[in-house]
């Protein structure tokens, strides 16, 4: 058994489960750009930054920007 989840054909959301784990940490909504911002000085993968980027602005919770990205935050 792997820990990558990438190789059973799903992509690896670790890097954005802790992303969002670290910014929702003290924050109930928490605004599409700062997000992205967090995600860009965490040097988050190009494909997620690409998600997070096509995101319309607005306030999300922890679980609306996890099922909107392909995390497993709940």
């Amino acid at each position: 058994m792997t820990d990558d989840a990438s190789v059973a054909g799903e992509p690896d959301t670790r890097a954005l489960d802790d992303l969002l784990d670290d910014i929702y940490r003290a924050q109930e909504r928490i605004t599409q750009a700062e997000i992205y911002r967090r995600a860009v000085a965490a040097e988050l993968p190009p494909d997620l930054l690409a998600r997070i980027d096509a995101l319309p602005e607005g306030e999300y919770a922890v679980d609306e920007a996890s099922d909107l990205l392909g995390g497993s935050v709940a």
